[in-house]
């Protein structure tokens, strides 16, 4: 996370991931998702003060650090995101954090940079309870097609935030060296 290596892997993705977008004919409703943490805010921060992982994972420890709304941009998948805007390209967020914590999350968007979306889509905990990831992301995605629109592209450090159905039609995978969500 701290290495060129990381920094590079990102910058390839998230460029092809434009070079595709630039192909494609953009109407009103064509969407394009992304996940949220350690796909365009980094919890980075969080995981330094906490040993890279070493530690056991704690829910209580990480929920406050979200509740903090401090996560930084990944710098990458920000430059995607104004590009993909500049296209006229909507944007949609859908990300695993619960309902509870939208708000907070809405905020810290902004404050990263940002500032304009069509849906943020957060976990509703009590309907998708024991789902999977994958599950839960993929009836996410059935609903935005049900409701009109067309994903072209879907980026996540997850293979839980790419995989499934109504994937779009094209998918992106960043690096995510510090955990994994099945």
């Amino acid at each position: 996370m701290l290495g060129h290596q990381y920094r590079s892997d990102s910058k390839t993705v998230c460029r092809e991931a434009y070079f595709y977008a630039k192909t494609i004919n953009i109407t009103a409703k064509t969407t394009w998702v992304f996940d949220v943490d350690e796909t365009i805010l980094s919890n980075l921060p969080y995981f330094a003060d906490h040993g890279f992982g070493v530690e056991l994972y704690n829910a209580t420890a990480f929920n406050e650090w979200v509740d903090l709304g401090e996560a930084p941009a990944l710098p990458e998948s920000l430059k995607l995101y104004n590009k993909l805007l500049s296209l006229g390209i909507k944007i949609v967020f859908i990300t695993g954090r619960p309902l509870y914590q939208q708000a907070v999350t809405a905020t810290n968007l902004k404050l990263a940079g940002y500032y304009k979306w069509e849906k943020l889509i957060t976990k509703d905990t009590d309907k998708y309870n024991g789902k999977t990831a994958v599950t839960y992301k993929s009836t996410e995605r059935q609903k935005l097609e049900e409701n009109g629109y067309n994903i072209i592209g879907n980026i996540g450090d997850q293979w839980s935030d790419i995989l499934g159905t109504n994937t779009g039609l094209r998918t992106f995978k960043l690096p995510d060296p510090m955990y994994y969500i099945s």
